[in-house]
């Protein structure tokens, strides 16, 4: 008695790529609210963890540019104090003995005045709006670098006559915005009436210039009791060379006490604030990482849910021949459509803070390539993680327990 032929079973078909993206893109649908609100916590993480990279990115990128602008060979030596604690000063030609250093490309200086200025006469003349008098000659302007924003800087045939320069945060705090030349503003410095002939624009390595109100060097002899001593030498030296001129520029413009000259370097203090800001930087980061975390836990409780509400839907397609695979393909591919569309909503809200921000400050905007498509990557890595189970679940879900 010969057996019977072996009965072959057809093999179940397999569901090619775009199906099982299909099949996931229905389970949304069919709920978009929830879909929309188990999103929302990708998003918000995704969109913290770009903004917080590419922040810091187009504020480093505006550093670099300004610094790059203004140069980093600038040095500013001032006085600082003697072996008995007194006040130090610099001596008459500490400007001209700058100049004899090699690398020195140009000097200039300013002298402190105790001289008040503002804006009307009613001011009590103890109310100096955090502003200085500050005495000057007409090649400040070239060795910091700065720019006129209005009317025109001083000029070598005005020194001594009273006219003055106003930097941009002084003229500011005094509510001067622009020069009309038929009648120009006038400011009350000490006991007597400027004219406000230029307003400067803003001078990032010289903060203390955009906070006074410059005037002549002669001038500030005559009528403000300035003793001719500069009270800041500012260099500008050869890229190259600017270490050995911080080296020896304390020994140049007071040889018989270097100790009583303090050199600095104002790029260096840009770059430590740069430096300041990355700290913060982490600690966003990592907040958009517990947000990420958050959106991630959100999106499981709403797989788990979605998996207890289709039984019928799971159980009437293993009844019609459904795999477990392709069940368990199913329920991931929702979930890693979900967090991806939540992590590509995110990149977007990053994209449009970012640009808002550095428009805002007037930075250039940045955006990391590897912020972006890592931000949607790790939204779709996180939808797979909190997928897995509930697939699993639903692909161990017996079919005739699913219709019962």
């Amino acid at each position: 008695m010969t057996a019977p032929p072996e009965v072959k079973l057809p093999e179940p078909a397999r569901l090619k790529p775009p199906d099982v993206v299909a099949l996931g893109a229905h389970g949304m649908r069919t709920r978009p609210v929830r879909a929309v609100l188990s999103a929302l916590g990708i998003a918000i993480g995704v969109a913290a963890m770009v903004a917080v990279l590419a922040i810091p990115a187009s504020g480093a990128q505006a550093l670099h540019d300004r610094l790059a602008a203004l140069g980093p060979n600038l040095l500013t030596a001032g006085p600082g104090q003697t072996l008995f604690g007194d006040n130090a000063t610099l001596p008459d030609d500490a400007v001209a003995m700058a100049r004899r250093i090699g690398p020195v490309k140009a000097a200039a200086g300013t002298g402190t005045t105790s001289a008040s200025v503002r804006r009307s006469d009613k001011i009590a003349a103890d109310d100096t709006s955090g502003l200085a008098v500050y005495a000057a000659r007409p090649d400040l302007l070239g060795v910091l670098g700065g720019k006129v924003r209005a009317g025109a800087f001083l000029a070598a045939g005005n020194q001594d006559y009273p006219v003055t320069v106003l930097g941009s945060q002084a003229a500011a705090r005094l509510g001067i915005d622009h020069i009309d030349p038929a009648r120009p503003p006038q400011v009350l410095i000490g006991t007597q009436w400027f004219t406000v002939v230029g307003i400067l624009a803003p001078m990032p390595l010289a903060p203390e210039v955009e906070r006074s109100a410059l005037v002549g060097w002669d001038v500030a002899k005559r009528l403000l009791g300035f003793d001719g001593h500069p009270s800041t030498v500012y260099v500008r030296a050869e890229e190259s060379g600017v270490d050995a001129v911080r080296s020896v520029l304390a020994a140049t413009l007071n040889p018989q006490a270097p100790n009583e000259v303090q050199v600095r370097r104002p790029s260096d203090a840009l770059a430590a604030q740069k430096l300041t800001d990355t700290t913060y930087s982490a600690l966003f980061l990592g907040l958009g990482g517990v947000a990420l975390l958050v959106g991630g836990v959100g999106v499981a409780n709403t797989m788990v849910i979605s998996v207890l509400e289709r039984r019928r839907e799971i159980g009437l397609r293993r009844a019609l021949g459904a795999t477990k695979r392709q069940v368990r393909g199913q329920f991931l591919a929702e979930s890693v459509l979900l967090s991806g569309l939540g992590g590509l909503a995110g990149v977007l809200a990053g994209v449009l803070v970012t640009a808002g921000y550095a428009l805002s400050q007037g930075w250039p905007a940045v955006l990391p390539e590897g912020a972006l498509a890592g931000g949607v990557g790790i939204a779709a890595l996180v939808g797979a993680v909190a997928g897995a189970y509930p697939a699993v679940r639903a692909a161990r879900l017996a079919p005739t327990r699913a219709l019962a």
